[in-house]
């Protein structure tokens, strides 16, 4: 044996780093084969003077290490690393901290004494991990890592479409001053131009790129780009450049823009700085810098002014008292959450500058990551998951903190800041239980923590479980069997999950996949079979670790149908409630059933070795457990069970495996209580063994229930369903469990002390009482002889729950419960009422203050108030804030105050917003109102009125809530306002007729409802229902002969329905009723008569019009109306008379007009082909408002005075339409 000391081995490994120097890339495989030769020819050469005899015995350790290795997809990777140490050390590799399954065929592991390789033929993105390699012997073990990275293959070069760029219209320099707006716009062709392949346009400044903000808009469409700049500063300033980029390249056109100083607000001052930047922005402190004015002819600079602003203001605050010399200064004093605007003025000896342009927002720390997930668990590491910050902020990474349970002490998991929502682990101690958190950082600093992780405890490294065993036929119909087999005896440490079946025929040794995807159960049916041939069947067990080791071949089955009478056997004999002289026997159901339904089951046992079976119930049982009794302490049983029918018993399950009648040591049993604080029935027990995954599980007469953690809990009126035996046994251990059985007494006997439990009365000292403090408050108190801080309460007065600006509170030391009335006023008079309720106990009592027990204390309050007011000598309420309703509908807030003086201020607000009365209080005269205008549901809110002065301060307040007596008001107000509304009057618009109900105020929330005829009208394109402060209004838009009726209007309030109506059937409007043709044609020279009949009233006016101008009569045109007929004559007619001839006939409620077309051809001409076209009648509205005739029975109320009235017409007499337009 030749041994080296630290020095030499220093050496060697210096050899070995010169040496894979000098090793070329290309020969590094080879070279690391030849690597421990070459070591032992070196070692034994220079240690010849230094040999000496040391016992073989020496732990592993690694002579040549893994390397990191970057290959791309679908290409091969091989580790390689040397191992040394006696006994020689067995190498297993890692991947992720999870052993390799070898078995997939994946990974190709080589060892030739101690070189050992790990090759991945074929690599993939999912192979990109850390590997690791372990070396162990009887001495120890060690350890050493690489990474490999597969990156995706590169892919062949893309060539895009060639877009050429051609600028049609470009931008030149702008020369522009401060304070201006300048834009910069290009247009540009495309060749080709295609929708789906637009360039993009990017602005740059001096080869920054721009982006869409408050000081620059850029605007892309289809074939032009265009960039604004509102408001110009020196910053500004600098070469500008549009690039129209595609894939296949890019255009560019590039100007310069000149920003000159403008005027300074100081004759001969500075100008303003440049470029504000902020550097180490930190919880409460920023640091500003900036660029000295671009000027040359001012007067030198003294300092800088630094100003600050917080967004969402616009207060700007000096931060320097005095002016600072140099071009950077840290602001401090700021608060940690909060976002600022900076800007920096120059000073010199003339005066001050403008302001620089403000900084963008500073943003502060990160928000807290979500929530933490430790979702992988190996043998040291774990991998940890969240959710990213919802305001990242400018987010650079994360650090991930760990902490072992029960310890306060909290450890960083990295050392530099990690990008990812995922981070493993990883040095972790084996069956420890851990919690973490996560902290994320930008460049402000950390954010909060996060919530910590549930605890998770770092279970040991999975292996691959035992092979399953006792391979049984449940059921055979000729050409397919049932399998079942027992589970493995070793899960591997993690849960068994996949099953995979073989099979071969009997006497050949080939055997064949059964199910290509995995079983999950352990009964499984095998399709396929020949009838009559006799088969051996094997099984392996998966788990997270890997595919385990085969079970041994089962017997000989011969595939032939069953047709007995009798059952088949049963299966999965599970054993639980071990005790010394009895078990719990479960299974489950035959699924051969033979001639009939199963009847009943028959348990037999025999002891271990022995064949002499003792069946241990005389009559069979009909469920699926049964307990066994009489069993001798120490001795070990086989059990097995037997179905049987009405044909009989069938034949035996496999028996199971032998069970010892022995209690785990320290075993409890289950206990039933009732809860004495909730009086839940709580059924509890503590298990003597307790392993890593360990859990309850609870049955219900040995039918799963749910899981818990340490207990199940009966929360119901107790009926037939929670009487039974409740079972609990613990998973990965060596079956601990047990059960408890409710019977019927017993639960009746649980349940009437529950119900005592459930519903406690909470004694009580002293009743409800109260006491008058200063100013008149009313203090309501009680006392209890023992409360909890989590206690709760509410107070009453007439069946009414008080609240608002009153107070109430409690001692839990004392057991006082109090409430103070801060207005004790005569509406307060009846029932005060405490309510309390303390977890499941209750209490009430109750106070009545009527009649002259009622008055004694409304006037002790009364003269503590005036004594109060009277010993502070302060401004007060003489009245509390009340609504006041006058005759004009219009609504106030009304208060009085006494006790003032010249320096007492007066202040009314709304939900804490200052109001600013048109007209100030008159605190002379001591009444203070407020005019709430066009009162409505929108006004409601807390209305609050203060007095003070340097005496003190009084406040009364009042909400205006819009229910209750509020609601009851705004009812009232809208009946006086629909008995005011003046009846309905028209007026022409633009677009139609409208409609118009004058009214003392409209407001939207008022119950208006239009109706034409019987029909109700609703909001639309046609119909427009609205209002103004002044009338509620409808529009007719476009009115046809469809839309004449009549019209309503119903305004609904409290007492009733107000309706007004207006006729606008047009009957009275002028009308031509018939007789005009659509197209005349007339030889010249000949006469021509055109004749009608109209109606209207009043008497409608008629005229003629050709081509759009008004026919003059004289001796050739003859008009002539008398009665209903009108008529125009044309003697000796010409083709000059040749036109489009217009009839208009009109009053002042409207009219019609009606046009005919007169063709005139010459003696000898072809009479020219009429080709008439239908042309409607136009109705022509009438002009202005109409005012239509009231009744004599009631005459309409004057509006209020302070809204605009609609225009009158004189007495008796309609405003008269003026003559429509001419067409021209």
């Amino acid at each position: 044996c030749v041994t080296a000391s630290a020095s030499q081995l220093h050496s060697i490994e210096g050899y070995k780093q010169k040496k894979k120097e000098k090793i070329h890339s290309a020969k590094h495989d080879m070279i690391y084969h030849l690597l421990p030769i070459l070591l032992i020819l070196f070692v034994a050469k220079k240690l010849d003077k230094y040999v000496h005899e040391e016992p073989m015995i020496r732990g592993p350790g690694f002579l040549v290490r893994l390397r990191s290795h970057t290959v791309f997809e679908n290409t091969p990777v091989k580790l390689f690393c040397t191992v040394e140490g006696f006994p020689l050390p067995v190498v297993k590799w890692y991947k992720e901290g999870v052993a390799l399954n070898l078995s997939s065929g994946k990974y190709l592991v080589e060892t030739k004494g101690g070189s050992h390789s790990l090759e991945i033929p074929r690599c993939s993105t999912d192979d990109t991990a850390q590997y690791t390699a372990v070396a162990s012997n009887i001495h120890g073990q060690a350890s050493c890592q690489a990474s490999v990275i597969v990156k995706t293959a590169m892919l062949p070069q893309i060539h895009y479409t060639k877009i050429c760029i051609t600028f049609v219209e470009k931008f030149g320099p702008v020369f522009a001053t401060e304070g201006d707006s300048a834009t910069l716009s290009a247009s540009m062709t495309l060749s080709p131009n295609l929708a789906n392949l637009q360039p993009e346009a990017q602005w740059y400044r001096d080869d920054i790129r721009l982006s869409d903000s408050k000081w620059v808009k850029i605007e892309t469409g289809r074939g032009f780009s265009t960039l604004s700049l509102p408001n110009l500063y020196k910053d500004d300033e600098g070469v500008y450049t549009l690039r129209m980029v595609t894939k296949g390249g890019t255009a560019e056109h590039s100007a310069f823009v000149s920003v000159a100083d403008g005027p300074a607000p100081v004759p001969a001052a500075p100008g303003a700085p440049m470029d504000i930047k902020i550097h180490d922005a930190n919880r409460d402190y920023v640091i500003v810098s900036w660029k000295p004015p671009n000027t040359t002819t001012e007067g030198p600079i003294l300092g800088y002014f630094v100003d600050k602003c917080e967004v969402g203001t616009e207060n700007w605050s000096q931060c320097n008292d005095h002016p600072i010399k140099i071009c950077k200064y840290p602001v401090s004093g700021l608060f940690e959450g909060h976002s600022y605007y900076f800007r920096v003025r120059a000073v010199n000896s003339h005066g001050i500058s403008k302001p620089s342009r403000m900084t963008y927002v500073v943003l502060c720390v990160p928000s807290a990551p979500g929530q933490v997930i430790s979702t992988r668990e190996t043998n040291t590491s774990v991998l940890i998951q969240w959710s990213a910050p919802k305001e990242p902020n400018n987010l650079i990474g994360y650090y991930i903190d760990q902490c072992v349970l029960g310890s306060k002490n909290w450890t960083s998991a990295n050392h530099k800041p990690h990008k990812k929502t995922s981070f493993v682990v990883s040095g972790l101690t084996t069956g420890e239980s851990y919690m973490f958190r996560v902290q994320a950082i930008n460049e402000l600093g950390l954010s909060d923590e996060s919530q910590e992780s549930a605890p998770l405890t770092v279970k040991a490294a999975l292996t691959t479980p035992s092979a399953p065993y006792d391979i049984a036929v449940l059921n055979c119909d000729g050409h397919s069997m049932v399998l079942n087999w027992k589970k493995p005896l070793h899960s591997g440490g993690a849960e068994i999950k996949e099953y995979y079946v073989d099979k071969r025929r009997s006497g050949t040794t080939m055997w064949r996949e059964v199910n290509i995807p995995p079983v999950k159960e352990r009964v499984y049916k095998v399709e396929g079979l020949t009838s009559g041939a006799v088969y051996q069947f094997q099984v392996y067990a998966a788990n997270l670790a890997g595919l385990g080791p085969v079970s041994k071949p089962s017997a000989d089955y011969t595939c032939e149908a069953w047709n007995m009478p009798e059952p088949g056997p049963a299966y999965d004999m599970t054993f639980c409630e071990v005790r010394d002289d009895s078990l719990v026997i479960e299974w489950q159901k035959p699924i051969y059933t033979g001639s009939g339904p199963i009847t009943g089951y028959h348990v037999e046992y025999a002891k271990k070795g022995s064949n002499d079976w003792t069946r241990a119930n005389e009559t069979s049982v009909s469920h699926r457990f049964m307990k066994v009794t009489g069993l001798e302490t120490g001795t070990s049983y086989a059990f097995r069970v037997r179905a049987a029918n009405a044909a009989g018993v069938g034949m035996a399950s496999m028996p199971s495996d032998p069970v010892t009648a022995k209690a785990i040591a320290g075993s409890q049993e289950v206990s039933c209580v009732v809860d004495e604080k909730s009086g839940n029935i709580i059924l509890s027990f503590e298990a003597c063994q307790m392993n890593v995954g360990s859990q309850f599980m609870w049955k219900k007469d040995y039918k799963e229930v749910t899981d818990f953690s340490k207990g199940i809990e009966i929360k119901t009126e107790g009926n037939k369903e929670d009487v039974g035996t409740f079972s609990v046994s613990t998973t990965n251990t060596d079956g601990v469990s047990s059960s408890y059985t409710i019977s019927d007494e017993e639960m009746a006997r649980m349940l009437a002390l529950s119900y005592e439990l459930r519903h406690p009365i909470i004694p009580l000292k002293s009743e409800l009482a109260y006491k008058i403090l200063e100013r008149g408050r009313m203090r309501f108190w009680l006392q209890a002889e023992e409360i909890s801080p989590k206690v709760t309460y509410k107070f009453f007065a007439n069946n009414k729950e008080l609240s608002g600006p009153d107070k109430m509170g409690h001692d839990v030391a004392t057991g006082i419960i109090e409430f103070i009335m801060d207005h004790f006023t005569v509406e307060n008079e009846g029932t005060f009422t405490c309510q309390i309720t303390d977890g499941g106990g209750k209490a009430q009592s109750s106070l009545v203050l009527i009649g002259n027990a009622f008055k004694t204390a409304l006037a002790e309050a009364d003269y503590q108030r005036r004594e109060y007011i009277r010993v502070k000598e302060g401004p007060h309420f003489s009245e509390f804030l009340s609504l006041q309703v006058g005759d004009d509908c219009s609504v106030n807030l009304v208060c009085k105050v006494a006790n003032l003086k010249k320096e007492s201020v007066f202040h009314w607000f709304k939900e804490d917003t200052e109001i600013i009365p048109d007209v100030k209080p008159d605190l002379g005269a001591g009444v203070c109102k407020l005019p709430i205008k066009q009162f409505s549901l929108e006004t409601t809110g807390i209305y609050k009125a203060t007095i003070s002065d340097d005496r003190g301060k009084d406040m009364s307040q009042i909400n205006v809530s819009g229910k209750g007596k509020h609601l009851f008001l705004f009812q009232w107000v809208c009946t006086v306002i629909g008995a005011s509304a003046a009846e309905l009057v028209i007026n022409c618009t633009g677009t139609g007729i409208q409609l118009q109900c004058h009214m003392k105020y409209y407001t939207p929330e008022m119950n208006i409802t239009w109706y034409h005829s019987e029909t109700k009208l609703t909001h639309s394109n046609k119909n427009v229902i609205g209002g103004t402060p002044a009338m509620a209004t409808m529009e007719v838009i476009e009115p046809t002969d469809k839309d004449k009726g009549l019209y309503t209007i119903e305004i609904a309030s409290s007492d009733g329905c107000h309706k007004r109506i207006l006729d606008l059937s047009g009957n009275d409007r002028g009308q031509v009723i018939g007789g005009l043709p659509d197209v005349v044609t007339i030889m010249e020279k000949k006469t021509l008569s055109l004749t009608c009949t109209v109606c209207g009233d009043p008497k409608p006016q008629v005229s003629w019009l050709k081509n759009g101008a008004e026919v003059e009569p004289d001796d050739q045109v003859i008009t002539w109306y008398c009665g209903k007929f009108a008529s125009l004559t044309i003697k000796r007619i010409s083709v000059e008379d040749s036109g489009r001839y217009s009839m208009i006939v009109q009053n002042k409620y409207g009219g019609e007009s009606v046009d005919i077309v007169v063709s005139v051809y010459r003696h000898g001409e072809k009479i020219p082909e009429a080709k008439p076209t239908l042309t409607p009648k136009t109705i022509i509205p009438p002009k202005l408002p109409i005012e239509i005739p009231q009744p004599k029975t009631q005459a309409a109320p004057s509006p209020a005075p302070s809204t605009p009235s609609p225009p009158k017409a004189a007495p008796g007499r309609g405003v008269k339409s003026p003559t429509p337009t001419r067409r021209k």
